[in-house]
């Protein structure tokens, strides 16, 4: 589980590491293997319909694949409730009078716009948290119990976290611009070539989606706020996609996600501090299991300390300080110039210590 102020890994195995054989593989694996069919085969209707919209193949195209993204995180969500909803809504944990109950509040701080993410309402009871004061500190106490509380107790398949508000929004300055990267994940068990000496990694792809500002959340009875309509000074929402890079080559838009991580900014007004929840998809969910996901005994896609893994590298990439320049450099270098991106130079930069 994480912290409130950093991210930590709560596994205190250390992965080992076996010989590499996909070193072509990777290099090929280029994001850019479904742009060869659009530019190829559909160049012209691309214009035409760019035309007709008033807009550029590039704004189009961007457009295309947003759709495409949002298409797989709806997937996803109707595959998880299938395979969690009813079990989960039949065990309530009575953690205190203040613990998150799954019966969304009153709808005045529900969103009531087209996000496909899950309302933090439906998750969280707000409308208690806001009827008595509590810290940033008792909140992420609550939202970590609740979450170890799932799947029977033993929180397999989620992932939880809080963190300053100021964290999040240095992250998400440059997730706008640079919205995908790759992770490696090391692999102890993959095939490899006989004779090899270099590590094994399986590389997952991650893709930044932006979902809005959520409204500040009020209480029932708060009359005077529920009847004002000022926009929202929360940041956006967010979510970040993990797919296995050849997962995605094979199905593009059809690839199933196999962890889902949604930055809850509801309360980052109130309370300065943003809530993070992951998702390890079902193992019924997606086409196979990861190497690395024997673990949990087959249920999920994910291990759980693979899940934190990449969870983790989110923030060693995209929250840029002192002593990040090369990582900084690596992130542009894969969106500006991905002719000079080196996988070398990623795992030089990426730790798989607990």
């Amino acid at each position: 589980m994480f912290s409130r102020r950093v991210f930590s890994i709560a596994s205190s195995s250390r992965a080992t590491f076996r010989t590499f054989s996909s070193t072509a593989a990777f290099r090929n694996a280029s994001l850019a293997s479904p742009k060869v069919d659009y530019e190829e085969k559909y160049a012209e209707k691309l214009r035409r319909r760019a035309q007709e919209q008033g807009k550029t193949v590039e704004q189009l195209r961007a457009e295309l694949k947003e759709q495409e993204r949002q298409k797989r995180l709806q997937k996803l969500k109707e595959e998880s409730s299938k395979s969690t909803g009813t079990s989960e809504t039949r065990r309530e944990t009575k953690l205190s009078p203040d613990a998150p109950s799954p019966t969304p509040p009153a709808a005045s701080s529900a969103r009531k716009d087209s996000s496909p993410v899950k309302p933090l309402s439906s998750i969280f009871n707000l409308d208690k948290i806001l009827q008595t004061p509590h810290t940033p500190e008792q909140i992420s106490v609550l939202w970590r119990a609740y979450h170890e509380s799932r799947s029977g107790g033993t929180g397999r398949g989620f992932l939880c976290a809080s963190l300053p508000v100021e964290t999040y929004q240095k992250m998400l300055d440059v997730a706008t611009k640079y919205p995908r990267f790759v992770i490696p994940v090391p692999r102890e068990n993959a095939q490899v070539e006989e004779g090899s000496k270099e590590p094994a990694y399986e590389f997952y792809l991650m893709e930044w989606g932006f979902h809005g500002s959520p409204p500040e959340p009020t209480t029932n009875g708060d009359i005077f706020t529920q009847a004002q309509s000022k926009p929202s000074s929360n940041p956006q929402t967010s979510t970040i996609l993990f797919t296995p890079l050849q997962e995605y080559k094979l199905r593009t838009s059809f690839a199933t996600p196999y962890l889902v991580v949604t930055h809850y900014t509801d309360l980052a007004k109130t309370h300065g501090m943003v809530l993070l929840r992951g998702e390890v998809t079902p193992s019924a969910a997606a086409s196979s299991p990861s190497v690395g996901a024997d673990g949990d005994g087959g249920r999920f896609m994910l291990s759980q300390q693979d899940a934190q893994l990449l969870a983790i590298h989110v923030q060693r990439f995209y929250l840029w300080n002192e002593g990040s320049e090369e990582r900084a450099t690596l992130l542009k270098t894969f969106h500006e110039t991905p002719a000079e991106f080196k996988w070398e130079e990623l795992l030089k930069h990426t730790s798989f210590s607990p």
